[in-house]
């Protein structure tokens, strides 16, 4: 069996492709680390899906240009009239300029044609187009790396086609912050259907956590510490800072072609500093508020001037746009007024080159460069500040960092962070670094160059991969965990036969009237027992051989209301508190829990239930929920989005709580406060109170939980509850171990049952609450037969 397959599918091929003949074809291959590493991963045949860089209207042409690129492992797409719309228009046009806070641009006013829409339509025929040609090539098994923002569409459309596909994505722009996102008109289509990957990636913790925040207020649907979770889908959201190849740097910089021309370039600038700055000509770079700052710094530092220099190579993108070359003016402009005031007859304080340069050249410049300065306003890495601080020799250089860049994250320690807006800031910092001691020099490119080396490209290729695969074996192990119908004629033969019986009873939606019945008071729903259930339950109680559990986020008074004659348990909060009807109330808040964002929670909640009719909150002391069950659907989905943003940037921002999204509510509570964790404390409890000497040989929960919650059917599954588990007391002493022996589950006497949900950790579903009533009902009838 050969190794699996790898499709990289990105806009451009590695390769750019140029006709020399009717039927033959020239290549040149695209430099830089990226294109190696992912054609470089061992474990992976690498084949590689996208546009090669030229349109192709004739058959002939594309048969032999398809073949010619199988030879280099690449997959020709063509995009031919969608290609302008797509890639100038919605691409580069709307896309790019908000992920990097440039703001929507207007339409077109002088083609009609040309419109949002209509760009966004000729997206969505590309990414179809991309679609069609993954799908011809996919095979089992293949894993597909989408990468990013041209083919946003693209995970939706592979996984409608094939649930079991493994698919990754990866954006290497910034992602903006929600309140920028937001502007863009097809917002929800594009977050969902990056949503349908695997595993999201991005290069910082800002930029994930700026997408899991967008999804949050615009989808209003669930995150959690991995990611988020839609509709039942987890979807994980991981950070991978991209590389480069440091080896190759390193190696270049050792030859002797290029020690040549770090000597010839020495004597080129006689013996003045050098600031070096390496960009793409390009509106998010900075290169005017780069030279402003020079100019700053000539001005307020006399003593300097025919001293230093600054050499800037701005390499050409997208000529012909007039939006760069108005940049492209700007920077003349400036060069041209600096060096008028500080220029003389045999030397110019900067140096503006409109080329890309020879690689030897670069790495020669790298390597003597006294300052590198970078003052990118977005920017999803730049790799230069890593190019840079590998070809370092001898005499150590100084890194100026805008904190706007990507890497600020990645060398931030090692450089000199600045905010390229204060042009002041960036002044005073080119003075540092010139001033900077030998000893302080060698100290931060130490920290850097370690950095460098061990996070190289490779590394991240694989560190994406083997998080992908991981998470899509775990998908693979649990697929098939789709729920059940209740056997009830095996759940009441089992609790026939055993002799020592828990069963764990959720409260909402299990054991009161079904959901649409109940009944709302002021503050909140009227919590009430099924009317069938009180002497069905009573019996159910008084049996010796049953332990009765009920486990409930509703606050203590409402479980004593309802259940205070009853021989039970009662966990209210979630197991916060705890008691048996026929003792106190105990606390299980551990002392280092911090509550103070309770006050916060609650004005926000308030402020909301009095601008959306119907809606209500409840209060608890570790907890709060705030529900639109009754509120019109649409108004309160958008208030739910709104209440989520609110609580991130107020009250919860830097609190240790967790937030759970229901369908209806929205719920903040403490860490850790699920059901779950509750059930080893309640566990305990119970075991001590009993003096339980034979073990449990039947379990039986019920509950329609959220789903945080639901890690209360697992921690009962069989397998888990072999390992010994730790239970605190209930007196506050050091936990006390519970033996495999007190639990002997299993399969055919544990019973996990989920109401009205058919995406669930429980084994099986019933549809409601009348369900459960009768299923008490069968099991007090056969026990009393």
């Amino acid at each position: 069996m050969g190794r699996p397959r790898l499709l990289v599918v990105s806009m451009s091929l590695p390769v750019t492709a140029k006709r020399v003949g009717e039927e033959s074809w020239s290549f040149t291959m695209s430099p830089g680390g990226l294109v190696s590493a992912l054609l470089g991963l061992k474990e992976f045949e690498t084949k590689w899906i996208g546009w090669p860089g030229v349109d192709v209207h004739d058959a002939v042409g594309k048969k032999t240009l398809s073949v010619a690129l199988a030879e280099k492992g690449c997959i020709p797409v063509f995009l031919e009239e969608v290609c302008d719309q797509y890639y100038n228009g919605y691409c580069n046009n709307i896309l790019w300029p908000i992920f990097h806070y440039l703001g929507t641009p207007p339409e077109y006013r002088n083609d009609a044609t040309i419109t949002y829409q209509s760009q966004y339509d000729a997206y969505k025929k590309a990414n179809q187009i991309f679609f069609d040609v993954v799908k011809e090539h996919y095979e089992d098994g293949d894993v597909v790396w989408c990468h990013d923002y041209h083919v946003m569409l693209l995970p939706q459309y592979l996984k409608e086609y094939n649930s079991k596909m493994k698919v990754g994505w990866f954006l290497h722009t910034p992602f903006p912050s929600s309140e920028m996102y937001k502007t863009l008109p097809s917002r929800s289509d594009l977050l969902r259907s990056v949503l349908a990957a695997d595993l999201v990636g991005f290069h910082t913790y800002d930029f994930a956590r700026h997408f899991v925040n967008a999804c949050m207020c615009i989808l209003g649907i669930e995150a959690t510490s991995e990611g988020v979770v839609d509709q039942g889908k987890v979807t994980q959201v991981a950070v991978f800072p991209i590389g480069i190849e440091p080896e190759r740097f390193i190696n270049t910089s050792a030859l002797s072609e290029v020690i040549q021309y770090m000597e010839k370039f020495k004597n080129d600038f006689g013996g003045r500093k050098l600031i070096l700055g390496v960009d793409r000509l390009d509106t998010i770079k900075g290169i005017p508020q780069k030279y402003q700052a020079f100019e700053k710094f000539l001005e307020e530092n006399e003593d300097w001037r025919g001293k230093v220099m600054l050499l800037q190579i701005a390499v050409p993108t997208r000529n012909g746009i007039g939006e760069y070359q108005k940049i492209k003016d700007q920077c003349h402009g400036l060069v041209g007024r600096i060096n008028g005031r500080f220029g003389s007859i045999s030397a110019v304080p900067i140096i503006h080159l409109d080329c890309s340069i020879d690689f030897n050249q670069l790495c020669a410049l790298y390597a003597i460069t006294d300052v590198l300065l970078v003052t990118s306003l977005r920017d999803g890495m730049n790799l230069v500040s890593s190019e840079f601080v590998a070809c370092q020799k001898a005499e150590k250089g100084v890194l100026i960092l805008s904190e706007f860049a990507g890497a600020g994250q990645s060398l931030g320690a090692g450089a000199l962070l600045v905010n390229p807006w204060n042009i002041k800031e960036v002044s005073t910092a080119i003075g540092e670094a010139l001033n900077m001691s030998p000893e302080e020099k060698e100290r931060k490119h130490n920290i850097n160059f370690q950095y460098v080396k061990t996070h190289s490209t490779q590394q991240w290729a694989d560190d994406f991969m083997n998080k992908l695969i991981e998470i899509t074996t775990n998908a693979e192990l649990q697929a098939g965990n789709v729920p059940h119908e209740l056997p009830e004629h095996d759940v009441i033969q089992q609790y026939s036969k055993s002799n020592n019986r828990l069963l764990v009873l959720g409260f909402y939606g299990a054991l009161t009237q079904p959901m649409k019945n109940q009944e709302r008071r002021g503050d909140g729903l009227n919590l009430e027992l099924h009317h069938q259930l009180k002497e069905r339950l009573k019996a159910l109680c008084s049996d010796p051989k049953t332990t009765v559990v009920v486990l409930s986020r509703s606050e203590k008074s409402v479980l004593d209301k309802n259940f205070g004659e009853y021989n039970m348990w009662l966990a209210a909060e979630n197991g916060m508190f705890l008691r048996h009807t026929s003792g106190e109330w105990v606390t299980k808040i551990t002392e280092h829990m911090n509550l103070e964002w309770i006050d916060g929670v609650k004005h926000v909640f308030k402020y909301f239930t009095e601008r959306t009719p119907g809606s209500y909150f409840e209060t608890s002391e570790a907890s709060l929920v705030w529900n639109y069950e009754h509120a019109d659907a649409e108004f309160g989905k958008a208030q739910a989005r709104d209440i989520l943003q609110h609580l991130w940037a107020g009250p919860i921002s830097n609190a240790s709580v967790d937030v759970v999204r229901g369908g209806q509510s929205v719920e903040v509570h403490a860490v850790g406060l699920t059901k779950g964790s509750a059930m080893e404390r309640i566990l305990g409890d119970i075991v001590r109170n009993k003096s339980m000497t034979t073990p449990i040989d039947y379990l039986l929960c019920i509950g329609c939980f959220l789903g945080k919650d639901e890690d209360v059917y697992t921690f009962f599954e069989p397998e888990v509850t072999k390992k010994t588990k730790s239970v605190p007391s209930s007196g506050g002493d050091s936990p006390k171990k519970v033996s495999s022996t007190i639990i002997d589950l299993k399969g055919e006497n544990y019973f996990s049952v989920a109401i009205g949900q058919t995406y669930t950790k429980a084994r099986y579903f019933l549809d409601s609450s009348d369900d459960v009533v009768q299923l008490i009902h069968k099991l007090c009838t056969n026990n009393n037969a």
